[in-house]
């Protein structure tokens, strides 16, 4: 006779011999007493935590021969209940998506989904991997999926809910399966040992239920691993021999190394860890996770629920996560995602990964903003403000001479920075060895400010013009060579691109309208007032 792997010697039977889906067992065994059964169930998780053992266990509840309807306690008796869980039964149809992804599969399902069950009192269709399945092949399952006869009943199971389209989840009820906890895990091989006459450590036990990740059949497969090994004895020793280190166990090293500053450790471990055969995406993906996992018990403290790690190893993640403050974790997952884009297309991906290793092992040597002003602030001079240089006069001494294009005028004038970001400013002509500094202002007239652009301020209604000289003042004339020499000065070439001016020149006339003209375009002035 041939040996049945523990994975299908000990598959689940019945709802009471579930590991871990409490609430969806609830919820399935509610629906058969009140007799609430739907016509479309889409179950999905990660793998090894029951799916399509639940979709069997249901397919009995319905058609359990020995029962006058459907039943939450199945026989596991009857040719019926014998069959579904062998997968041979007549009306119990499973089909693999993957090999069945075309439209004319759904067809010929279609086609038979009409004819009533052999002996059973409902004909089920258990589609595994359903995301399998291709656009036409979704879009032809629409109509059947939603109005099945009476005898027909659906039954998913995906591990990829994402690819799954939203008109089919839309059609049927949908239940999350979680990933198995390690403790209960561990109590049902334990049970399981016992059956197979098999002694086993606890160590052992719970070294194996941590290696399966959530995965009871994992968990399964591994100790029919370690009993063909052992010859029936199995010793925490032994696993360690045998077994490689729990992943998160060697990222719990390599992290120690990032918060040691210890970057040839970091290399170390990280090879270590990349060894047990992880791709780089997928390793950057890992190692994302568990810095999550430390910024959630670092943020929200060690008993959240945010973080699904079993009691036994929350104490230890929690003190591990207070080597890190928050933004040190937003820095290494932002840097580690940013890693996984690259390698994938990289053809130098390892060296990528340990570029970054070295750079998150300097992590905790990183400061944020506020860190790097407090310091800055610290640091500066207590006796009073910092000096300033004085700024350079936006205005230029000019001498006597006139614009050869202009009518000589009896008035004087003087040339200003017109911009509504800064005050203008005139200066009375005085001999050229006097300091611009010690030369005083005229008052402003108060009167409408103009922009640069020769409109007013929208901060004031414009004024009336003044039409005698006695309300202007009395300027000097402006020449060609008082623009260049403006223009030259570097500190009024700075202060016209910052408030965006011009220099521009007043009359003193009653001809407002007569333009200035300038040596060449850079020092054209335009007309204005102050």
């Amino acid at each position: 006779m041939s040996y049945t792997v523990l994975a299908r010697k000990f598959r689940s039977r019945n709802f009471d011999e579930v590991v871990g889906q409490g609430p969806i067992v609830q919820t399935l065994r509610n629906a058969i007493a009140s007799n609430r059964i739907h016509h479309g169930y889409l179950f999905t998780g990660t793998r090894g935590v029951g799916k399509t053992s639940m979709a069997r266990i249901l397919a009995k509840c319905l058609n359990c021969l020995t029962s006058d309807g459907p039943t939450a306690e199945p026989c596991d008796k009857c040719d019926s209940c014998i069959g579904i869980a062998r997968g041979e039964d007549v009306d119990v149809i499973e089909i693999d998506a993957a090999s069945n992804t075309g439209v004319d599969n759904i067809r010929e399902l279609r086609s038979n989904a009409a004819f009533r069950p052999a002996r059973a009192r409902h004909k089920v269709y258990i589609i595994d991997e359903v995301h399998m399945l291709s656009t036409g092949a979704f879009n032809a399952l629409l109509k059947t999926l939603e109005e099945p006869p009476s005898h027909v009943k659906f039954i998913f199971a995906t591990t990829e809910i994402q690819k799954v389209p939203a008109t089919i989840l839309s059609r049927v009820q949908r239940f999350d399966f979680k990933s198995i906890p390690a403790a209960q895990i561990a109590e049902q091989l334990a049970s399981i040992c016992k059956a197979e006459k098999v002694k086993c450590d606890e160590p052992a036990l719970k070294r194996i239920a941590r290696l399966a990740n959530g995965s009871m059949r994992d968990g399964l497969s591994l100790m029919d691993q370690i009993i063909s090994m052992s010859g029936g004895n199995v010793t925490a020793k032994l696993v360690d021999e045998l077994l490689p280190a729990a992943h998160d166990e060697l990222l719990a090293k390599l992290i120690d190394k990032f918060a040691s500053q210890d970057a040839a450790g970091a290399l170390a471990a990280a090879d270590e860890s990349l060894a047990q055969g992880h791709n780089l995406d997928h390793w950057c993906s890992l190692l994302i996770g568990q810095l999550r996992d430390l910024m959630m018990l670092r943020v929200c403290g060690a008993n959240t629920d945010l973080v699904d790690a079993p009691a036994t190893l929350r104490a230890a993640l929690a003190e591990q996560s207070a080597k890190f403050d928050a933004g040190a974790y937003v820095f290494m997952i932002t840097l580690l995602e940013e890693l996984r884009r690259s390698v994938k297309s990289s053809g130098s991906g390892r060296a990528l990964v340990d570029a970054a290793v070295v750079r998150l092992a300097e992590a905790s040597t990183f400061s944020s903003v506020e860190t790097l002003l407090a310091q800055l602030q610290g640091a500066a001079p207590a006796s009073g403000p910092v000096a300033h240089k004085p700024a350079t006069p936006a205005v230029v001494a000019r001498g006597p001479a006139t614009l050869a294009s202009s009518p000589a005028p009896a008035k004087k004038k003087d040339s200003l920075i017109d911009s509504d970001a800064a005050p203008h400013q005139a200066v009375q002509d005085t001999p050229s060895s006097t300091p611009l500094s010690s030369r005083a202002p005229l008052p402003t007239p108060p009167q409408t400010r103009r922009d640069v652009s020769g409109g007013p301020s929208p901060r004031s209604a414009p004024a009336a013009r003044p039409t005698t000289p006695e309300s202007t003042g009395i300027f000097n004339r402006v020449t060609q060579s008082d623009l260049r020499a403006a223009h030259a000065e570097p500190m009024v070439r700075e202060t016209l691109d910052i408030f965006r001016g011009r220099i521009v020149d007043v009359f003193g006339t009653g001809n407002r309208n007569a333009p200035v003209q300038a040596a060449n375009d850079e020092s054209a002035v335009e007309q204005t007032e102050d």
